[in-house]
């Protein structure tokens, strides 16, 4: 691939910069090149907001980042990174990375490169994608002149990610690229170059020596990009969504049975995602909605008389939620906790639809999903993916209904997130009992009769039904 050096003067207001200003002062009084690269040049011509600045100095970016940090004075903190040659300055929400330019090569079993010093084109021809090499020069004397040895510009007006140097060895060297290229075209809404398209084909099995962690830093911008499945999509296309998550993958494809068929669930997965990303930013939500139905290739079946069935997918699909946040080093903690519990509840605003909608399952569902009730309800709304207009709009009245229904009960019954009236140690306190599964017992009863409606969530109702419900077992 051929460069195309472009040099130009960069005629944008956001480059008179103070700080960047400070900065080439600061390297002219050092005798250095420096330049910022990368992000923060790119988001400039995108015209967005970037917090990341990174300057590249063609000799030590340690040297420079002492002194800036200096000049910063009070405040400024500085931190150096001795063995990868680098430097970080922060002083409140400024911060800055700084990186002496260097040339990279790399043994096939690593993505850590073996780094030297080099000139800037040695830096730029290093870079992962060339909307991501454009330099612009600090230096006084040729401050704010761009040079874009690769015509990034023209791949930001043509919305094309490309490698600056042959993708396959930008590929291989760092697999980790082919997953920053799906990422960058799904947060901009760019398209895949051709060749870096089948470049990532055909390196795909290198992505085996990449970290999960790594993986998922990247699966997680991708799921706060304003269309995720785009990125899901380029995944599948390319071969990489087998190898990073097989469970997705098998959500694939159509089977007919006697002319019966069902939906393809992983396009219906995707479509769910994107209707969520519409109404919510939560990144776990929008997990929860990728997994939501993660469980029907395990609970898929054909009945006669009904055609394929997916009994249980949802209780299924939660089972299979810690080991793949496990598998895929995502957190284990309550954000685990809270998709298992909206993939286990996600079909039970349906069966509400569906069935007459009782107080007693109302309650139980406001009990259940507690303070997530309106995440679970908005889930419910993105997973309407019918072609059917008027079906769809049936069933968005039908969750108005269900919601209302919430309202009113939870105003009445303070059922969310409730705990019973009478607590485990009166009840042996009361009834003179040691700790038992009795006192378990008898908590799960008050619980189920306020649930029901047999007796409202309150102190007193409560206390006399527990006597009523010892009476009755003899405990007194």
């Amino acid at each position: 691939m051929c460069s195309i050096w472009r040099v130009m003067i960069v005629n944008n207001p956001k480059i008179e910069n103070p700080t960047l200003r400070m900065v080439g002062e600061t390297a002219d009084q050092l005798g250095l090149e420096c330049y910022v690269i990368g992000g923060w040049v790119r988001d400039l011509f995108l015209h967005r907001e970037s917090e990341d600045i990174d300057i590249v100095v063609v000799g030590s970016g340690i040297a420079l980042a002492e002194a800036v940090a200096k000049r910063l004075g009070k405040g400024a903190h500085l931190s150096v990174f001795k063995t990868y040659g680098t430097a970080q300055v922060k002083r409140g929400a400024l911060e800055l990375e700084f990186v002496g330019a260097r040339r990279e090569s790399y043994q096939h079993d690593s993505r850590n490169p073996i780094v030297e010093d080099g000139t800037l084109q040695d830096d730029q021809d290093r870079r992962d994608f060339t909307i991501n090499a454009m330099a612009i020069c600090l230096n006084a004397n040729r401050y704010g002149e761009l040079l874009d040895p690769f015509d990034g510009i023209g791949d930001l007006e043509r919305c094309i990610i490309r490698t600056p140097l042959n993708p396959d060895i930008t590929f291989s060297d760092d697999p980790l690229r082919m997953m920053r290229a799906i990422r960058f075209a799904t947060q901009l809404g760019f398209f895949l170059d051709g060749e870096t398209f089948d470049a990532i084909a055909r390196n795909r099995e290198r992505i085996d020596i990449i970290t999960r962690e790594r993986i998922a830093e990247e699966l997680n911008k991708i799921m706060l990009s304003r269309r995720p499945s785009e990125g899901w999509l380029l995944l599948d296309k390319t071969g990489l969504l087998p190898l990073i998550f097989p469970e997705l993958a098998a959500l694939k494809g159509i089977e007919v049975k006697d002319g019966r068929g069902h939906k393809d669930v992983f396009l219906h997965t995707l479509k769910v995602l994107d209707n969520l990303a519409d109404s919510s930013d939560k990144l776990w939500l929008r997990w929860a909605a990728l997994l939501h139905d993660i469980g029907k290739p395990r609970s898929k079946a054909w009945d006669p008389q009904a055609g394929w069935t997916f009994r249980n997918h949802n209780y299924i699909g939660a089972k299979m939620v810690p080991k793949i946040f496990a598998k895929m080093k995502l957190p284990l903690n309550e954000k685990m906790e809270y998709v298992k519990k909206m993939v286990d509840l996600h079909m039970r605003p349906i069966n509400l639809i569906e069935d007459t909608v009782t107080d007693s399952a109302v309650r139980r569902l406001l009990f259940e999903a507690g303070d997530d009730i309106d995440d679970l309800m908005l889930l419910c709304d993105a997973d309407i993916t019918s072609r059917n207009e008027e079906k769809k709009a049936r069933f968005h009245r039908n969750y108005q209904l269900v919601r209302q229904k919430m309202v009113e009960l939870e105003e009445r019954d303070r059922i969310r997130n409730f705990q019973p009236p009478v607590k485990g140690d009166e009840i042996m306190e009361i009834l003179h009992l040691e700790p038992c599964s009795t006192v378990g017992e008898l908590k799960a009863a008050i619980k189920d009769a306020i649930l029901d409606g047999i007796i409202p969530n309150e102190y007193e109702p409560a206390k006399a039904y527990l006597l009523k419900l010892a009476h009755e077992k003899g405990l007194c």
